[in-house]
């Protein structure tokens, strides 16, 4: 027997998993990757606006990140996004495009994006035991359910709970040794 309350509650917890892995992107990994300029938003025309909707992102020679601006007046606020950004590269403008040329890694700095990775799965494991607590707590409050089908609920509940808590330890494993190179 499936119930309103377990369904629903694994969709939150998928949801958090897919949220964990896009967040995830943005960890550098010593390889140039578009994604990490998501989240980047550029003052354009007065209002915040992600950067990949102002300007074509391209990765060159595998460690080199090309901007071009569709609009060339918008250049100057990319570059200054782009270092509010706090990215650790220096954006480099000739006038019609913005270079990023991500650096090798350190040892050190890849401990903290380990690091890094670790909190963050750590925050979608969280996400996971609220979303399990939520649904425990409405299943108790549910006056439909006679006891042992609560107790069949919670059971179910459990065992989503220990399957995306795997899948995000899963994803969070295969991140860290990307980063580590692996």
């Amino acid at each position: 027997m499936t119930y309103a309350i377990v369904d629903s509650s694994e969709g939150r917890m998928k949801t958090a998993l897919e949220h964990f892995k896009e967040d995830l992107t943005s960890v550098r990994t010593g390889m140039a990757n578009a994604s990490m300029l998501n989240g980047v938003n550029v003052n354009y025309y007065g209002s915040p606006t992600p950067l990949n909707q102002i300007a074509g992102i391209k990765v060159e020679e595998g460690r080199t990140l090309v901007i071009k601006p569709y609009d060339p007046s918008s250049l100057k606020e990319i570059e200054k996004a782009v270092n509010l950004a706090d990215l650790g590269i220096a954006p480099q403008n000739d006038g019609s495009v913005i270079r990023l040329a991500v650096p090798q890694m350190t040892a050190e700095t890849r401990k903290e994006m380990v690091k890094k990775v670790g909190k963050m799965a750590e925050e979608a494991k969280v996400a996971v035991r609220n979303i399990r607590r939520d649904a425990n707590s409405a299943i108790k409050n549910d006056k439909t359910m006679d006891e042992d089908n609560q107790k069949d609920a919670q059971a179910d509940v459990q065992k989503l709970t220990d399957k995306y808590i795997k899948l995000i330890e899963e994803t969070a494993d295969k991140k860290s040794k990307e980063v580590l190179g692996k």
